[in-house]
Parts: C-alpha cells; sequence; structure tokens
C-alpha cells in the first residue's frame, strides 16, 4: 500500500505543477546559449554594455528577449548584431493543451520564447 501511494505522489507532483506553471517556464527557463565568434579572433562581446566574453565564446543570455550584442577589438570598427526571440510554437500547444493558467505563466514570464538564432558570427573591418 505504501509502495502505490509513492508511485502515486511521484506522478502526481510534476502532473500539478504542470497544471499551475507554464510547460516552458518548468522545462526550459529563461537563460539560453549563443556561440559567438569573430573574425579575427578574439574580439569582446558586450551585452547592454556589459562584457561577456571574448571570441570565440559560448555566453549565456536570456533567450526571452532581443538580444545586441557588440563586438570589440582594437583596430577593428566595432560592429552590432541583433538577435531576435520569438514565441516557440510548441511550447504554445503545450501550454494550451494543458488549460488557461499555463498560458498566462509563460505569456507573463516570456519563456514560451527563444532566440531565434544560437550561433553568431561576425566579421570586423579595420579602422
Amino acid at each position: 500500500m505504501r509502495r502505490s501511494l509513492s508511485a502515486v505522489f511521484v506522478l502526481l507532483i510534476p502532473a500539478i505543477l504542470l497544471l499551475v506553471t507554464g510547460c516552458a517556464t518548468v522545462f526550459k527557463g529563461k537563460t539560453q546559449s549563443i556561440e559567438v565568434a569573430s573574425n579575427p579572433p578574439g574580439a569582446d562581446v558586450f551585452i547592454n554594455g556589459q562584457l561577456m566574453g571574448t571570441t570565440p565564446a559560448t555566453i549565456k543570455v536570456n533567450g526571452t528577449v532581443h538580444q545586441s550584442l557588440e563586438f570589440r577589438k582594437d583596430g577593428y570598427q566595432s560592429r552590432a548584431v541583433m538577435v531576435t526571440s520569438s514565441i516557440g510554437g510548441g511550447w504554445l500547444v503545450l501550454d494550451i493543451i494543458f488549460g488557461l493558467v499555463p498560458v498566462i505563466v509563460d505569456a507573463a514570464t516570456g519563456n514560451w520564447n527563444s532566440l531565434d538564432e544560437n550561433r553568431v558570427n561576425t566579421t570586423l573591418e579595420k579602422k
């Protein structure tokens, strides 16, 4: 009897979590990795004025909103690259299947959005 009760809780708890939160909120979250590279390599990558790394690198960003990446290297013109974010159709379908609450949660948090690209490669021009 105890074993079957434990099995019910193991199955019931994830189902309840899905019903009171959005699918993307539970399984995906906000952060997403982007691989950044430049020609020539060794450019500093900035997001919102904050240094995130030097190319080539993999950086973690908020994947729920558009991101503007700026590449800077001494002796080269800086270059800005916009990476857009859009709603993942699969998350939307899953939220609709599970009801109104998951739709509201994922819409409010933006967690059903993902960056359209996970790799950015740019060429810097000499000054």
